[in-house]
């Protein structure tokens, strides 16, 4: 076995590898990190004093008294508390120390040097190494002192602090030293409760704090006891670097506790899952029994864990693994798999967030940039924004509510809007209240004080959302709202730097100069972040400047200097871009449009799982179309042109397409017809899914009024095309499909693509393609309506309507490339 002890090299030498590659799970540290910053701000301080300071560790009490109560009398800080360890024996006699086992080695080790017998009460593994305070309080004896860490070390077990101090207070005469080096982990602490004569509270701040190596702890008891261990302090025990950090720490809110219980548990349900017996922990650590000793294994594998066969009454099935972050968690995992078939491991997708340094920052505009660009690039991205409140929202097509913002990034996408994107949407009715829609449905008013209460609840749908619309997309862009900086919100947050955090997305913080203070606001911001949140964020983003952003040189230096972070770009104030901003976001195709007295009736069949619905939007724009759905016969009409969308179920919406007897309808109506992608195929003649890619029909036969047949096979085409038709015209759009289709008959009028792959066939009034978006084109899209108005006999339209939104996505998606290294974004996002 190998004690950590400042011996990491040793490790690493047993591992093969340098001792930064090793993955060390043997510390105890706060798994927010180190706070950045930290020592600078001490010897900022230390530059603001005498060379010969007059402080000494006095000035720390009263801080200590106001954050926890008490007196200043009743604190002694010291250079670690294992300075204080050593020093108690030697001031606060006792008979005899008894220590709990298993629990931390030095407690017996600091008495026995100060030759005070040391017994052990063994703690029993069949109760979880849970003390029992009735067998422990027939043990002891009247003189004794009992030492034991609350959390335990190595368990992390953890009694309640009101049932710890009702057992003091029934022992007076028995001495307590009480370890809470690990409390704030727990939330336990008798630092909440009277302080008795017999009961001295030993605290570290390096744990909670991760600040090993400026050794600080300190005593908190009766003043009489702490005056005579200050007498036996060595002078200049605590160095001043040191007290001004406690200075800062003291002064500082902490808030990773939450984080840590949530990473706890999460490691704690896998490695059950995973079959490892699991200690219950109130920690920053767990203690694991596994079926064979695992830690040579796992350091072959480059992760240190704590071997604990050194404590009494455990051996080297025994580890303890601190809880560290979730993709390092996720590592000693998968390390453990091989053991552990039944582990569920979640695998984090690629993502972005845009957060901003406020309101209208310009975080929807730029998610919609990056949905965008990642698109034209082939991946397969979604939009998401866990919450949004507005008062202006969008109905997906299967009837939800979401903020419009989100429909415009999916159409970014070329998706269908989907209430996964938008889990929670807020509608306020009130300064104090809003009207919560989550997963599309309206749930009540709340006010803002239940609301927050009730955000516990809603995370877990949150979370239950991204998990599900990430597994089926390459990559997620996610959008924040309002300001990570917003400290009064911190501790509900689920749209932000938590969701970030799940999400294990770099973050890109927007600001807009046209404003004003972009830079202060960047540096602001980034203050106000935890240590964790900081490891986050990979850059900044000035948006909406005027003017040469070459002369912005120095200001991006100066906030390079001041938070570690780059500034990656400067975006353009946007002209009439056509793209409202934030929770104003419309779509092109919901603006009223005066329509001429000859206008064409474009149907589009409701199919059950509808896809790309974006498709047929152009026609919406356009003066001589009225568009309509149609789920039902009775509602067909005499329609000019009908739309067979996309399908992500092409079999199930066949067979319901033909229970609503609109199979009929379409065989014997002599309207053009439109077959995008599923609609390509439902036109053909076979439709086969050997493999069951998109349902468990295996064959089927479609409509026969192209002769086509359709192989669905597992492998999805995801690309951005362009073809050219004969008649002159371009023609480009997105392939998103999982099928494959030939034509039968040689006669069938076909494009395809440079591999032969068909694209587009047509034969007389039908035309069906698997481009979507291939009616975006201004041009291809009036030629074709004015070849339907000749074949009823009306003078052709000769002016183009164009259609915005996504000639709009094209212009800014293209500005920002050239703004942002895409390239290095992607490497950092790991797709690349």
């Amino acid at each position: 076995m190998i004690e950590h002890g400042g011996n990491l090299k040793a490790a690493a030498e047993a591992a093969s590898c340098r001792a930064d590659e090793l993955l060390d799970f043997s510390v105890n540290l706060n798994p927010a990190g180190v706070p950045e910053g930290l020592l600078a701000a001490c010897f900022h301080a230390l530059n603001e004093i005498s060379p010969y300071p007059e402080i000494h560790a006095d000035s720390l009490p009263p801080l200590a008294a106001e954050k926890w109560g008490g007196h200043a009398d009743n604190y002694l800080f010291a250079n670690g508390s294992s300075e204080l360890l050593a020093l108690i024996p030697r001031v606060w006699e006792c008979a005899r120390a008894i220590v709990l086992t298993p629990g931390y080695l030095e407690y017996a080790e600091s008495f026995r040097k100060s030759s005070v017998p040391v017994h052990e009460f063994a703690l029993r593994e069949e109760n979880n190494f849970h003390p029992d305070l009735k067998e422990l309080s027939d043990f002891l004896q009247p003189g004794d002192m009992l030492i034991m860490g609350n959390p335990n070390n190595p368990s992390g077990v953890t009694l309640p602090a009101s049932e710890l101090h009702q057992f003091i207070l029934s022992c007076p005469d028995v001495k307590f030293l009480i370890d809470e080096a690990f409390a704030d982990f727990s939330g336990e602490t008798l630092l909440d409760f009277e302080l008795p004569d017999n009961l001295l509270i030993l605290r570290s701040m390096t744990k909670f704090h991760s600040i090993a190596g400026l050794r600080l702890g300190f005593a908190v008891a009766n003043p009489q006891l702490i005056a005579a261990l200050r007498e036996a302090q060595i002078c200049w025990a605590v160095n001043i670097v040191a007290i001004h950090a406690a200075e800062f720490l003291l002064r500082r809110r902490n808030e990773s506790a939450q984080l840590n219980t949530e990473l706890r548990r999460e490691l704690a349900e896998q490695l059950t899952a995973a079959g490892y017996k699991v200690y219950p922990s109130q920690a920053n650590y767990l203690l694991l029994k596994t079926p064979v000793p695992m830690y040579e294994r796992l350091l072959k594998q480059k992760i240190l864990v704590r071997d604990c066969s050194n404590y009494p009454g455990l051996d080297a099935r025994f580890i303890r693994v601190a809880v560290r972050k979730r993709e390092d968690n996720a590592r000693l995992l998968q390390a453990l798999a091989p053991q552990a078939p039944a582990l569920h491991i979640r695998l984090a997708k690629p993502a972005l967030m845009l957060q901003g340094t406020c309101s209208n920052a310009g975080k929807s505009i730029l998610t919609a940039a990056f949905c965008r660009i990642m698109l034209q690039d082939g991946f397969a991205v979604a939009p998401f924004k866990a919450q949004n409140m507005a008062l202006n929202s969008y109905v997906t097509p299967d009837g939800g509510e979401i903020g419009r913002a989100q429909a415009v990034q999916a159409e970014a996408c070329r998706l269908d809007p989907d209430v996964r994107m938008n889990p929670i949407l807020l509608k306020p009715n009130s300064d104090l209240g809003s009207q919560v829609i989550l997963h599309g449905k309206a749930i009540g008013n709340y006010r803002v004080r239940d609301y927050f209460r009730k955000k516990a609840e809603l995370w877990a749908e949150v979370k239950k959302s991204y998990d599900s619309l990430s597994a089926e997309y390459d990559c997620i862009v996610l959008e924040g709202a309002g300001s990570p900086g917003e400290v009064n919100l911190k501790s509900t947050d689920l749209v932000n730097m938590r969701m970030a955090q799940y999400a294990r997305a770099q973050v890109l913080l927007a600001g807009d100069i046209d404003r004003g203070g972009v830079y202060a606001a960047f540096v602001g911001t980034y203050a106000t972040l935890e240590p964790w949140e900081r490891e986050l964020l990979y850059g900044f983003v000035v948006n909406k400047f005027r003017g040469d952003p070459t002369l912005l040189g120095d200001a991006h230096d100066y906030v390079k200097n001041m938070t570690g972070k780059p500034v990656l770009g400067v975006i353009d104030y946007q002209h009439d871009i056509g793209l409202p901003e934030e929770d104003s976001v419309n779509f092109a195709f919901t603006r009223p449009v005066r329509k001429d007295a000859q206008t064409l009736d474009v149907v589009v069949i409701h199919l059950g799982h509808i896809a790309n619905f974006t498709d047929f939007a152009p026609f919406e724009v356009e003066p001589d179309v009225r568009v309509r759905i149609v789920r039902s016969a009775e509602d067909f009409g005499e329609p000019d042109v009908i739309i067979i969308p996309g399908s992500k179920g092409v079999a199930d919406d066949l067979i319901h397409l033909r229970e609503k007897g609109l199979d009929k309808k379409l065989l014997s109506s002599k309207a053009f017809i439109v077959g995008i992608c599923g609609g390509l195929q439902i036109l053909g003649s076979r439709l086969l899914d050997p493999d069951g890619v998109e349902s468990n029909v295996t064959a089927l036969e479609c409509l026969n009024m192209l002769p086509l047949t359709t192989v669905m096979l597992r492998d999805k085409t995801l690309c951005r095309t362009v073809l050219r038709h004969p008649d002159g015209n371009a023609l480009s759009g997105y392939e998103i499909h999982h099928g494959q289709t030939v034509a039968d008959d040689e006669t069938l009028f076909t494009i395809s693509d440079t591999q032969g792959k068909m694209l587009v066939c047509e034969r007389g009034r039908i035309f069906a393609t698997y481009l979507h978006g291939v009616f975006d084109d201004d041009r291809f899209r009036r030629d074709y309506l004015n070849k339907i108005r000749a074949a009823k006999g009306w003078q052709p339209l000769l002016a183009t309507t164009e259609y915005g939104i996504e000639n709009a996505l094209n212009s800014l998606a293209d500005h920002v490339r050239e703004r942002i290294d895409i390239q290095q974004l992607y490497r950092k996002m790991g797709l690349r």
